[in-house]
């Protein structure tokens, strides 16, 4: 593939992400609200966040097998419109249940697209040009983060939130009109066995032993899966500390939001910039040190200035790791596993987000909310260290510490 045909159909992936995007954010906050309106009842709300790793749960077992077996392309697509169809009919439902179920089935597509995208961006971006290129695509996720819940404020004035998601639905069939103009990347083998029970043993059975031999690859994969585990987790208190300790309004609350999204954007910018004089190594482990000690700062603070400092340090950090990380494991695991290695490890990270999400619940109510807070940025800034420790001792300077 030319050069000229490299960046069109990086260009053409990058718009659909950003749509998708964009869409997924107006969507989701619409539909936070439509619930609330229905139930009044913040736990009917807080229920729509523990389906999503429950839906990976289930998906993640066998969808690898899947994904490393058809044409990446055409999953994308086919998944783009899925999701498009269920988020329309979400629009036109007011039963509770209905909303729960069609919303569990986003959630289950979401679990095949999310390692199918990330297999078919491996293939189809050049080794040279992953690193800028997942810089750019951190860069339009975090304007989604930015923009998105503007956008959904500017639909809910002039509108309803049912439109705000009629116009999500319009956005994913946007985004697999993209995908259609892409390029289908050569599968590895013209034999395409049939999955079944046995295959998927088979294949949980290689990616153990594939993990065991590349003992590196895995022990940052984990401590990196760990991270977003405790990011996970301390976020789910983020509204409640921001209210009951900081003693913030929702609009300020709101402004600590923007600052965090500034963080993100700012931070991908610079890392698009610089991107080939960073290296993967100081990307990984200084992002996710840095990004530790913003929450500590966040955890600690009594006050909006602090907090705001804690905020934006952390969301700036992390878009340098989540660069470094995106590229590591797609230079690191061979492309032709690469869905089956992603749900398989994407199962005990679900299973962790619903117990560790739980537990901090549990101690923020039992204990003290800033000091669960306080507990899990150690334990993170902990984490961000071991990848520091595993990075340094590296052989041969790989990744460039």
């Amino acid at each position: 593939m030319n050069r000229m045909g490299n960046r069109k159909n990086g260009a053409l992936l990058l718009s659909s992400i950003a749509i998708s995007n964009l869409g997924e954010w107006v969507y989701f906050i619409a539909l936070n609200l439509i619930v609330l309106e229905l139930t009044h009842s913040p736990f009917a709300v807080s229920i729509l966040y523990v389906l999503s790793p429950i839906a990976n749960v289930i998906m993640s077992f066998w969808a690898g097998s899947w994904i490393d077996r058809l044409n990446q392309k055409k999953v994308m697509i086919f998944f783009d419109i899925f999701r498009g169809g269920c988020v329309l009919l979400l629009a036109f439902s007011s039963s509770l249940l209905v909303i729960y179920v069609v919303s569990f089935l986003i959630y289950m597509a979401n679990a095949v697209f999310t390692p199918t995208s990330m297999a078919y961006m491996t293939k189809m971006v050049p080794e040279t040009n992953r690193q800028r290129f997942n810089a750019l695509k951190n860069f339009v996720q975090s304007c989604g983060f930015l923009l998105g819940p503007s956008i959904a404020g500017i639909l809910f004035m002039i509108g309803t939130p049912e439109m705000a998601i009629k116009i999500n639905a319009f956005a994913l069939f946007s985004s697999a009109t993209l995908l259609f103009f892409l390029p289908t990347m050569v599968r590895q083998c013209e034999v395409i066995e049939k999955v079944s029970f046995h295959v998927i043993k088979k294949d949980w059975a290689r990616i153990y032993h594939f993990a065991k031999s590349v003992k590196f690859l895995t022990v940052i994969y984990m401590l990196f899966s760990g991270v977003t585990l405790l990011m996970t987790a301390i976020d789910s208190l983020e509204a409640a500390f921001a209210t009951n300790v900081l003693g913030l309004s929702n609009s300020e609350y709101g402004f600590l939001v923007s600052i965090a999204g500034l963080g993100i954007v700012l931070g991908a910018i610079l890392n698009t910039i610089f991107s080939k004089n960073l290296r993967l190594g100081h990307l990984m482990s200084g992002g996710a040190i840095f990004t530790a000690v913003g929450y500590l700062i966040y955890a600690t603070s009594h006050q909006f200035t602090a907090a705001a400092i804690g905020f934006f340090l952390l969301t700036f950090a992390f878009s340098f790791a989540n660069t470094g990380f995106l590229t590591f494991i797609q230079e690191e695991i061979p492309s032709e596993i690469m869905g089956r290695f992603i749900s398989i490890f994407s199962v005990f990270e679900s299973i962790g987000i619903i117990l560790l999400t739980i537990i901090f619940g549990i101690g923020a109510q039992l204990i003290s909310l800033q000091f669960t807070v306080i507990i899990g940025s150690i334990l993170l800034l902990g984490i961000s260290l071991g990848i520091l420790y595993n990075v340094l001792k590296t052989p041969n300077n790989q990744m460039g510490i």
